[in-house]
Parts: structure tokens; C-alpha cells; sequence
């Protein structure tokens, strides 16, 4: 079928827009403080459901809530499933933004805000890809379900939730990633090194408490550590900033000295992709007479994780031809004098290495410190083959919209497609486009979403057709 996709999205660019910017005005972060039981994630997250079922149920699509994690905008019919997977919450804003990062703001052909390009930006993208193929009123075979989740960030509750109900799509993808297409992704853990606790001893200068980090797959750009008796270090520390370029502060209140220090917020995926401010902080810190405890805690941090994001210090380091490096994110750090230290590990590796092996060796070292492994949550690589019809087909309409050639990618992130039997990313993010996702100032080139749903809805009419 000879069909102009480009010129169907341009005829919906505007209330397209504007139905982005309302969902980006959501302030979509997973929040158990506002949980509910119908709300089991946050008031805000489940708003941000909510409204995309809301617009699905407008348009005439089947919808699904399902127990407030998860839910889906369906057409078409058959026994065979073409399936999107979306997400609708977002990573906190964190600091340092020029613009609002949830103001939805448009400057200079860009739309700045949280989420632009991770993932709601997309997600409206492909659903007014379905939207036009169910206005043109073609013919499908199978049914076209947008898979909606609202815990990609964190512990993907919402498609483990969804899965214990619903169908598994016989293939599908994940609009959360770059494009031509990602046949293959990096195993993901996450896990805490947990300080053991320490006899207390009298120290003229204490650690009272340190904190940087808010999720385990952001670089943390912030890091404030509180110290007693700590007064003297406050020109060492203002010293240690102008030589490292750094930007922070020192507050001072009687005897008591708070050290605050800037970074550069980065997808965990790439940990050098951003400046982790609480790995800076303590790499200053272990050169200062702390308590033993706070000692030792800045002393492993800065040992095994300053300038080694590749786990070369704790003997881990892994690469792979396909899928590169294995990484470490240190990606949240805290510490307080009565409990000790935790850090917070996001950790992606390649197919090719053995996720048991390494666990046990950064046991081994940890437990030497004194550090114990806990709450280990694993999510094995992912790929699909290359001569896959999914991928044959994904390749053809990519190249037919951008008249590029189509290569095959493999990727540290993880996104939903892990969660499909037959499953890529596929886009939004165009080769040579920065990847602003999880950074400050995020935002997707309107050009770019524009292009991005013609692509989707010509995928969605060929996988579907």
C-alpha cells in the first residue's frame, strides 16, 4: 500500500503536541508516599495511566486497567497480538534544569521536560501511530495492543502484574530506546552493599550522615554529607572544588559543618556519561581523620568505585564484541552515624558473562570490608534474532521512511521488550541525537517525534496488516 505516513502525522502535529504536554505536565515519578489501593505507585503515576487510557477510551479503542500498575489501548481483531510497550512514569527531575521539567516548555523546535524522550514523548508518538491507522480504516489481521506500564523505572511491578493476567504478544516493541532497531539488550541487577555495624568510638570529628542518589539507574547529581566537629576541613574542602572544577557549598551551624557537592545526572546504562557528585564527595572525604565507621565507609566507596565503572577494582571487568562493557552506577549512597553505610548498585553485563560469578566475587571483596550483599534483583540479557520476521520487517519500514540503512543495535539499557518473547526497541532516539534521557534539561526534537510516528504507524500497519 502506497501511503504518505508523514503526511498523515503532519495533519495531527498540533493537538499531537498537545496531548503531550498535558501528559508531560504529570509529574509521573513513583511516589509510595501518595500510594493508595487504587493507586499502588503514587497519585501522580496513576494520573498519568489514567489520562493515556482516558484518550484511548475517546478515540473508540478497547481499554484495560489493570489493578492501577498497568493497562493497555487495543484495536483490531484476531488471535495474534502486535504489542507496544510504553511507560508512563518517569525518574525524578533532579536538579540544575533551565526550564520547568514539567512545564512541557517549547523552545527552538524542542519540547524540554521530564519524560520528553523517556518514554512519554514516545508513547504518544505511538499512539497517534495507532490512532491514524484506525482513522484510515485499514484492514488488520491481528490485534494492535499498546502495553502501558507504570514502573519502568524501578522494579517493573507493572508488567510482572500485567503478565499474570494477560496474553503474551506473539512480538511486538518497545518505543523507549534508539533507533534503527535493538535486537539485543545487557542483563540488569540491582542490589545494596550493606555496611556492618560498627562498635562506637570517640572521635573528635564524626560523619553524621551522607546522602547522594535517588534511583539505582540515575548517575546521582547531588551528594550533602553533615559532619561534627568538622569545621577545620571547610578550606580543604572549597580547595578540593576549585582543583577538580567542581561546584558545591559549606554551610557552617556552631559545631556542626554540612559539605554539599554538584554532579551530572546520566542514564545508569553509561555511568561516564555524568559526574556521580556522591563518588566525588567521598573521594574528598577519605582524606580527612573521619570516625572508624565513617572511615571505613568512604574508604570502600572510593576504593572499589571512584573512576571505575567497569568493575575493575573488584574483579568483575567484562567485555563483549556485540554488547561492550560490562558497567557499575553507583546510584545511591547514604550513611548515618547509628545505622552505617548502604550503596546502591546498578550493574548491566553482557551475555557473554556469568552474572553468578560475578555476584559471588563482589561478595567476596565486600564481605572483606566488612560489607554485606542484599536484596539482589536480577533480569537476564535479552536478544531476538537477526533474521527474525519482527526485525525483517522493522528494518524494511525504517529505511523506507528515512531512506537510511537499518543496523542492527545491542544496548546497556533494558527496556520493556525484555519482558516479550519476540521483542526489540525500537527508536525514538535518531542516530547522532544526544541522549538526553534520565539528564537535566531532557527533551526530544519535535522533527524528530513528528518523523518518529510515521515510522510507528507504518510498523504497526505491516506487523499487523
Amino acid at each position: 500500500m502506497n501511503m504518505n505516513w508523514m503526511e498523515e502525522v503532519k495533519k495531527r502535529e498540533k493537538v499531537l503536541l498537545q496531548d503531550l504536554q498535558t501528559f508531560l505536565r504529570i509529574p509521573s515519578v513513583r511516589n509510595e508516599q501518595t500510594a493508595t489501593k487504587e493507586a499502588p505507585l503514587g497519585k501522580e503515576v496513576y494520573e498519568a495511566l489514567c489520562y493515556m487510557l482516558k484518550r484511548g477510551e475517546e478515540e473508540g479503542f478497547v481499554v484495560k486497567n489493570v489493578d492501577g500498575l498497568a493497562g493497555h489501548i487495543e484495536m483490531g481483531d484476531g488471535e495474534e497480538i502486535v504489542g507496544i510497550l510504553c511507560h508512563v512514569d518517569v525518574v525524578p527531575a533532579g536538579d540544575g534544569w533551565t526550564f520547568d521539567p514539567f512545564g512541557a516548555t517549547i523552545v527552538d523546535g524542542k519540547i524540554y521536560a521530564r519524560g520528553a524522550l523517556d518514554d512519554k514523548g514516545p508513547t504518544i508518538a505511538a499512539f497517534y501511530a495507532m490512532k491514524i491507522v484506525k482513522e484510515l480504516g485499514l484492514p488488520l489481521s491481528k490485534r494492535v495492543r499498546m502495553i502501558i506500564g507504570t514502573d519502568e523505572e524501578s522494579d517493573w511491578q507493572c508488567v510482572e502484574r500485567y503478565f499474570q493476567t494477560e496474553p503474551m504478544p506473539t512480538l511486538g516493541f518497545a518505543p523507549d530506546a534508539d533507533f534503527p532497531i535493538i535486537y539485543a539488550e545487557k542483563g540488569i541487577a540491582d542490589f545494596d552493599l550493606i555496611q556492618q555495624p560498627m562498635n562506637k568510638q570517640a572521635h573528635d570529628c564524626v560523619l553524621l550522615s551522607f546522602q547522594a542518589g535517588r534511583r539505582y539507574n540515575m548517575v546521582p547529581d547531588f551528594a550533602e554529607a553533615v559532619l561534627r566537629n568538622g569545621n577545620d576541613i571547610k578550606d580543604r574542602f572549597l580547595t578540593f572544588l576549585r582543583s577538580h572544577t567542581l561546584e558545591g557549598e559549606v554551610h557552617v551551624d556552631g559545631e556542626t559543618l554540612k559539605l554539599s557537592l554538584r554532579g551530572v545526572s546520566a542514564h545508569g546504562m553509561e555511568p561516564n556519561n555524568g559526574v556521580n557528585a556522591g563518588l566525588w564527595l567521598t573521594k574528598f572525604l577519605v582524606n580527612e581523620a573521619l570516625d572508624p565507621q565513617a572511615n571505613e565507609f568512604v574508604r570502600f566507596v572510593s576504593q572499589y568505585f571512584y573512576g571505575d565503572t567497569r568493575g575493575q577494582q573488584l574483579g568483575v571487568a567484562h567485555t563483549n564484541e556485540e554488547l561492550g562493557d560490562l558497567t557499575i552506577n553507583v546510584g545511591v549512597l547514604s550513611y548515618t552515624s547509628e545505622h552505617g553505610g548502604k550503596i546502591g548498585i546498578n550493574l548491566r553485563y553482557p551475555v557473554t558473562s556469568d552474572i553468578a560469578h560475578t555476584k559471588e566475587a563482589i561478595e567476596r571483596v565486600a564481605n572483606r570490608h566488612h560489607f554485606t550483599l542484599t536484596n539482589f534483583s536480577h533480569s537476564s540479557p535479552h536478544y531476538v534474532a537477526k533474521n527474525h520476521p519482527l526485525v525483517q520487517t522493522l528494518q524494511r519500514v525504517y529505511e523506507e521512511q528515512t531512506g537510511e540503512r537499518a543496523s542492527l543495535l545491542a544496548i546497556g539499557g533494558g527496556t520493556y521488550a525484555r519482558s516479550l518473547q519476540a521483542g526489540v526497541a525500537f527508536g525514538p532516539l535518531f542516530p547522532n541525537r544526544p541522549d538526553v534521557a534520565h539528564q537535566k534539561d531532557e527533551y526530544m526534537f519535535i522533527d524528530d517525534l513528528v518523523k518518529a510516528t510515521a515510522i510507528y504507524a507504518q510498523a504497526i500497519y505491516e506487523l499487523a496488516k
